[in-house]
């Protein structure tokens, strides 16, 4: 069925630029209010998610900001940034991914048979994401954008929703089936809903795979992402 737009479309084309870092631009721009800040380095609340980020040259002064806002133990997680903390920061895990882009054409009409999640809705997505696994997410992930979802009997059985908002971009992520209602094409029919309201926006979709996960890089590839460039996933402990 047709979907009412979130706002009118704009006539920008967005710079892919800033999908270099996407973690930061998001932080300095549209989820500013879901941000924490110290000098040069941001991230997000912690009951938001865990990504964080310094803005300019990663000098040991912008370190030094990022550990204050951490503190001691604290977890930093770079996401997809190929800047190099200190030495003396423990590496907590390293991910092996890819980046990839729509070419932003619209679907002529939302599919259907997805609903809007809204707040009541956080305990089923928690629960989900726990059987399901797709990645990070925190009870105040739902913040960060749209979520969509597919009931089955009044059983939330598959999400996905918006993440990352870079100027011009949206991050397509948390794209989860439950393992009892993988194979009935609910992630195609949720991915391709986001991508009708993103491209409605005036907006690109992107979005991240591990490079392990191929059943999900094919179904991208397969519903019209693009490799941007691979990427690396990488988490650190402050000392």
């Amino acid at each position: 069925m047709p979907h009412r737009a979130d706002t009118a479309p704009e006539d920008t084309v967005p710079d892919d630029a800033v999908l270099d870092d996407p973690v930061g631009a998001s932080l300095r721009g549209h989820h500013a209010h879901l941000a924490r800040r110290s000098g040069r380095a941001l991230g997000y609340l912690p009951e938001v998610a865990t990504f964080c980020a310094v803005t300019g040259e990663p000098d040991p002064a912008a370190w030094a900001d990022l550990a204050r806002l951490l503190g001691p133990g604290g977890f930093a997680d770079l996401f997809s940034s190929p800047a190099t903390p200190p030495a003396d920061w423990a590496p907590v895990f390293v991910l092996e991914g890819r980046q990839l882009v729509h070419p932003g054409a619209a679907l002529a009409e939302e599919p259907a048979g997805v609903v809007e999640l809204g707040a009541d809705d956080v305990p089923e997505m928690l629960d989900l994401v726990a059987r399901a696994q797709p990645g990070p997410f925190r009870p105040r992930t739902r913040e960060l954008g749209r979520y969509l979802g597919v009931r089955e009997h009044g059983t939330l059985v598959a999400m996905a929703g918006e993440r990352l908002r870079p100027p011009g971009w949206t991050e397509i992520s948390a794209v989860c089936t439950a393992p009892e209602a993988r194979g009935r094409g609910h992630a195609a029919r949720l991915v391709n809903a986001l991508v009708a309201r993103i491209t409605t926006r005036g907006k690109r979709p992107f979005l991240h795979v591990a490079e392990s996960n191929t059943a999900a890089l094919a179904l991208y590839e397969r519903l019209g992402f693009e490799t941007r460039t691979p990427v690396a996933f990488r988490g650190f402990r402050v000392p």
